[in-house]
């Protein structure tokens, strides 16, 4: 047993030494992405990529990008919904117990409670895992929306765009609404207070 550790981490090791394999690796110059007809390049940033992140990416790496960021929009918008819903007092489990204040409410919210918020996102999670395996998935789309319309579609084309710029505004709101509430315990109009 000893002999068999011994001779595992000795490969293991001389395996860093190796020379690298010579695998080709599929690189695009992201014309493609960068294209006024591809979904989310829309007027008036057009493709927008200040810090460089997606120059040198393959397209595998781009579309991973781009789902990234349909699923981060689609959070953000359900997060500044339900910030505002629970803000009018509508707490729909622990018989509207908790604070009107969301972040209160987070720290009020039982142990049973944060289980099951973990389980139901990593339940989502693994379904949208086993969905991406199905041919034919384009980034983002978990329900299958692909199998009825393609990109030629003009209507098609701008709703993805509305969906991904909504979802960008989203992401701004809700970074907004977090600080506001964390540094003034407030998140409505607070920052024009001083002001009038």
């Amino acid at each position: 047993m000893k002999s068999v550790a011994i001779i595992s981490t000795l490969v293991a090791s001389a395996s860093a030494f190796a020379p690298a394999s010579q695998t080709a690796t599929r690189s695009t110059s992201l014309n493609a992405w960068k294209e006024e007809t591809v979904v989310g390049v829309t007027a008036p940033m057009g493709f927008f990529d200040p810090l460089g992140f997606a120059s040198g990416k393959s397209d595998e790496t781009m579309a991973l990008y781009r789902e990234a960021e349909l699923k981060h929009g689609r959070v953000s918008m359900a997060a500044c919904l339900g910030w505002y819903i629970t803000a009018a007092g509508v707490h729909p489990a622990f018989n509207s117990s908790l604070s009107s204040n969301p972040l209160e409410a987070a720290k009020q919210l039982p142990t049973v409670g944060w289980i099951q918020f973990v389980l139901g996102c990593g339940a989502i999670e693994w379904l949208q895992q086993q969905i991406k395996t199905r041919p034919g998935y384009q980034p983002g789309d978990v329900l299958g929306a692909s199998y009825w319309v393609d990109n030629s579609d003009e209507g098609w084309v701008g709703y993805q765009n509305r969906e991904i710029n909504n979802g960008r505004l989203a992401m701004v709101a809700i970074m907004g609404i977090f600080v506001q509430d964390l540094y003034f315990g407030s998140y409505s109009d607070e920052i024009f207070r001083p002001i009038l």
